[in-house]
C-alpha cells in the first residue's frame, strides 16, 4: 500500500495557497486542510461575538468551543462555522486584517495546532497557512512555499473578489497584502518564513497547471522507493 504523506504548503497571502492546495490534494486523493481558513473563522467568530482580539482568555474559549467543517463540493471547499457557510464571508478584507492580528496570540495558535496535528495523524493530507512547514508539522515529508510578487497577489485578490461580485480597490487590496506580508513576517510567534527544507516556487509568471505539476514530480519524488 502506498504511504501517505504530510504535505505542507506556505506563503504569504495571495500567493495562490488555497486554489494550489485544493488542486493538489484532489490529484493525490488527500484531505485539504486550509489553516488560514480555521484562523479567520476565530477572527469572524470573535468580531460576531464582540470579543477583545486580545483578551487570551476569551480567545482560548472561542477556540475550545469552534464549531468549524470542511466541505468540498465539485471545485470548491465550502467552509461551516456553527452550521453557517461562511465561505466568503471570512474573507473579507476585515476578516483577514483581524485574522492576522488573532493569529498572533498564542492562545489561538496553541488551541488550533491541536486541532491540525489530529487531522494530520496517518498523513495523506495537504495542509497550507503560513507557519505549517515551520511550526505545525516540521517533520512533514514534502514541503512547498509559494511566492508571487505583490502586484499579482494583488490582482489574484481582486479577480477573487470581481468574480464573487463584491465592490473593490485594486490600490486598498494591495497595501492590505502589502501590510499583512509585513505583519507576518515581523510578529514574534511563529513568523512568516519558509522552512529550511522547502521547495521554493515563485508563481508570478506561472499558470496554476504549472505550479501544480511541479508540485505533483516532488511528491512523486518522495514517493519513489528508495534505490537498492
Amino acid at each position: 500500500m502506498e504511504r501517505k504523506l504530510v504535505i505542507t504548503i506556505d506563503g504569504p497571502s495571495g500567493a495562490g495557497k488555497s486554489t494550489l492546495g485544493r488542486l493538489l490534494a484532489e490529484e493525490l486523493d488527500y484531505m485539504y486542510i486550509d489553516s488560514g481558513a480555521l484562523y479567520r473563522a476565530v477572527a469572524l467568530k470573535a468580531r460576531e461575538n464582540g470579543t477583545d482580539p486580545d483578551d487570551d482568555e476569551a480567545l482560548f474559549r472561542l477556540c475550545r468551543n469552534l464549531a468549524i467543517a470542511f466541505h468540498r463540493e465539485s471545485d470548491r471547499l465550502t467552509v461551516m462555522l456553527d452550521g453557517k457557510d461562511v465561505t466568503d464571508a471570512i474573507r473579507a478584507p476585515e476578516i483577514s486584517m483581524l485574522a492576522s492580528r488573532v493569529s498572533a496570540r498564542k492562545t489561538v495558535r496553541d488551541g488550533l495546532m491541536d486541532v491540525q496535528r489530529r487531522l494530520g495523524e496517518g498523513g495523506g493530507i495537504v495542509v497550507e497557512g503560513r507557519d505549517m512547514g515551520t511550526v505545525v508539522f516540521p517533520d512533514a515529508e514534502v514541503k512547498f512555499f509559494l511566492h508571487a510578487s505583490l502586484e499579482t497577489r494583488g490582482e489574484r485578490r481582486c479577480r477573487q473578489y470581481r468574480e464573487q461580485g463584491r465592490r473593490y480597490d485594486i490600490g486598498t487590496i494591495t497595501r492590505d497584502i502589502e501590510k499583512r506580508d509585513c505583519d507576518d513576517s515581523r510578529r514574534a510567534l511563529s513568523p512568516l518564513k519558509p522552512a529550511p527544507d522547502a521547495r521554493m516556487i515563485d508563481s508570478t509568471d506561472m499558470s496554476i497547471e504549472e505550479v501544480v505539476a511541479e508540485m505533483l514530480k516532488t511528491v512523486a519524488r518522495h514517493l519513489a522507493p528508495s534505490p537498492k
